[in-house]
């Protein structure tokens, strides 16, 4: 029997687009909402004026990770009339890889047999026991694809190494479960950093805090706001106007870091931030460490912090912090104040 991992897929549908230029939503199963359906029909590149094929996308919507994959037929096929189609695999899991690796099989299956049927049967098969296999269309064992591999897939290096010292105000905006908005017009790019901010906060090892492709439509941005704290990207340039959208705003073409105006006494930054930040471009640059253990630098850092935190609140009544507790330690104002906006984030804050 397939284990819990096979418990996380949701369904699998299939757009096409036609020799008339019409993009449908032909098929799925078991069943997708009539509104998950309109928002993955934005995401497919198909939809899409001009002719850039997106191969892979992914984001996620109202609390399920979508998997987008998209590719043009070729000769030989089943398929008449049919130009491209992309197979759509929703899930409660983020992870890239695995359902970008098991579309691929599913892509060749219908290519070949030009019917979804085959494509379901190989849906059930990894449904109920965890493998596809096919000697013609490759085959895909889900227990190769562990959730750990996913959340260090991306390079952390490549973050600092581009932002620098800066790279602390990310740093704190994911500490302190800020709004961080990230834009690049070019879908591909922002993928591949927005997914690897996370790690910044390891010990929490949460990416649902991801929403890495997020038009400017108000469904998505009702279901964006619902979220106290989150790494949002945008191909949209427009975004820039949105200050009620965003805490910290990244633009990834520029290389710049903006601190809105209403989170800015949240985010002063003192000796503690630029000791973190030394750290980080420190480990970042050793060419002999790897992205992982740069990751780990950073979270031994943290746990210190949070280690010193929760000892604090141990003294206190009810182990929750106040602003007293704080001030009776005569620490550095900048310090003091990010300890008391990390002991809110930690929900270790007497209210």
């Amino acid at each position: 029997m397939a284990g819990v991992e096979t418990q996380l897929m949701l369904s699998v549908g299939l757009i096409e687009k036609d020799v008339n230029h019409d993009v449908l939503w032909v098929w799925c199963y078991p069943s997708v909402s009539a509104e998950l359906r309109d928002v993955l029909l934005r995401k497919c590149c198909l939809t899409l004026e001009g002719s850039v094929l997106h191969t892979f996308v992914f984001g996620q919507f109202s609390r399920t990770w979508y998997y987008i994959t998209t590719v043009e037929v070729q000769e030989p096929t089943a398929l008449k009339k049919v130009t491209h189609f992309s197979i759509v695999l929703t899930a409660k899991d983020f992870n890239p890889e695995k359902y970008a690796a098991f579309s691929r099989v599913l892509c060749r299956m219908y290519s070949k047999h030009g019917s979804p049927v085959r494509m379901m049967e190989g849906y059930i098969a990894v449904l109920t026991k965890g493998v596809c296999q096919s000697d013609e269309n490759g085959s895909f064992l889900i227990r190769d694809y562990d959730a750990r591999k996913a959340y260090l897939a991306g390079s952390i290096k490549d973050v600092v190494s581009q932002f620098g010292m800066e790279s602390i105000i990310l740093y704190t905006a994911l500490m302190l479960k800020k709004r961080v908005v990230v834009y690049h017009p070019r879908i591909e790019a922002l993928l591949e950093f927005t997914r690897v901010l996370p790690a910044l906060t390891w010990h929490r090892k949460d990416w649902s805090i991801l929403h890495p492709y997020v038009h400017l439509n108000d469904t998505e941005l009702e279901s964006l706001r619902l979220c106290t704290g989150y790494v949002a990207g945008f191909v949209d340039p427009e975004i820039s106007n949105r200050p009620d959208l965003f805490d910290v705003y990244v633009n990834l073409p520029d290389s710049e870091i903006t601190i809105s105006q209403n989170a800015k006494e949240a985010m002063t930054m003192g000796k503690l931030h630029k000791d973190i930040g030394l750290l980080m471009v420190q480990s970042a640059e050793h060419a002999d460490r790897t992205d992982g253990q740069v990751i780990k630098d950073i979270s031994v850092k943290t746990k210190e912090i949070l280690t010193n935190l929760t000892s604090l609140a141990e003294e206190c009544e009810d182990s929750k912090i106040t602003l007293e507790t704080l001030k009776r330690r005569r620490l550095p104002s900048a310090t003091e104040n990010f300890l008391f906006h990390l002991a809110a984030a930690e929900q270790l804050l007497k209210i």
